[in-house]
């Protein structure tokens, strides 16, 4: 039986632990197993967090083994290799899809009835590997996608037109990595498309302005790497926020990693798409409309993953 108030996470790197500390303060579950290959690095990141017990309102903290994720309601898979300096996420790809064929089959074996968040790198390629491998239904299992790339779509807007984020609507699409594209054709600013408000605040070289925004979004992860060694800050509130749609049922649409079957015109691949997220997972991909360039973008960034994924042993 699922416990509802119960979730694990397996990784205790940089972003399995600051994503533990960011569910911690939101209080999302009544505990929360933490699983690593290094025990002892497990029980530290337990321990430390505990300590902070008394001042929130959360959960009992634990190192645990896989036997103890059979009754969670999701599991939060951050296990794999850091992406280094000059490293692309895809670069990856090897490497961690080995892991996840060591992790996926103990999690089947318990069998384990609930959700399983992907946030490892490559995500799409990894959400994939995890579907394939896990052979549950395609709404369990699903990654964070480019939820973190959209908010800093977001913060790059709203810092370039001085405006409140939460009032902006935009969304970054594709592979979380490189061939990820914007949907410039969607974005608006409480209705008012991104480019009419451009205009309003002052700025007309929509092209020239377009381009910069997009290469600061699709290299945010590269100068934060260069600068401090690892992202992890972003991408663990960015999952608290996928987890806290899931728990409360909200039916959120969120650009996570789903499995297509026909959507966009494409089949048998994860791509990060809008997708309503609640309680039984990524419930409903969302087709939302894209001019002919988005298209091609979108097309194109399904083929780089594609030639990915012909070559591994899924």
């Amino acid at each position: 039986m699922i416990n509802a108030r119960k979730a694990a996470i397996i990784g205790c790197g940089f972003v399995g632990s600051s994503t533990a500390f960011s569910l911690m303060h939101q209080g999302l579950f009544s505990e929360l197993v933490l699983i690593d290959a290094n025990k002892d690095k497990a029980i530290g990141e337990a321990m430390d967090l505990s300590h902070g017990r008394p001042f929130v309102d959360t959960s009992k903290i634990y190192a645990g083994t896989y036997e103890d994720v059979a009754d969670c309601a999701v599991i939060i898979i951050t296990a794999g290799a850091n992406q280094k300096p000059d490293e692309t996420r895809l670069d990856l790809v090897n490497k961690n899809v080995g892991i996840f064929k060591s992790i996926i089959p103990q999690i089947v074996k318990q069998n384990f009835e609930g959700i399983l968040l992907v946030v490892a790198n490559p995500v799409d390629i990894l959400t994939y590997a995890a579907l394939k491998i896990s052979g549950y239904s395609k709404k369990r299992v699903f990654g964070s996608g480019t939820v973190l790339d959209s908010a800093r779509f977001r913060y790059l807007l709203s810092e370039h037109l001085d405006v409140d984020s939460s009032d902006i609507s935009a969304q970054i699409i594709g592979e979380h990595g490189d061939s990820e594209l914007a949907v410039w054709s969607d974005a608006n600013v409480n209705g008012i498309p991104i480019n009419d408000f451009c205009e309003m605040r002052g700025h007309f070289n929509h092209e020239e302005s377009m381009a910069e925004l997009y290469r600061e979004v699709k290299n945010s992860a590269y100068q934060i790497i260069q600068k401090k060694g690892a992202t992890y800050y972003g991408v663990a509130i960015a999952t608290s926020h996928i987890i806290d749609s899931i728990v409360h049922d909200k039916n959120s649409i969120l650009p996570v990693s789903s499995y297509l079957n026909g959507q966009y015109g494409l089949d048998d691949i994860c791509l990060s798409v809008p997708t309503i997220v609640n309680s039984k997972g990524a419930d409903q991909v969302i087709e939302i409309s894209l001019n002919d360039d988005e298209q091609e973008a979108l097309n194109s960034s399904a083929h780089t993953l594609k030639k990915i994924l012909s070559d591994l042993d899924l």
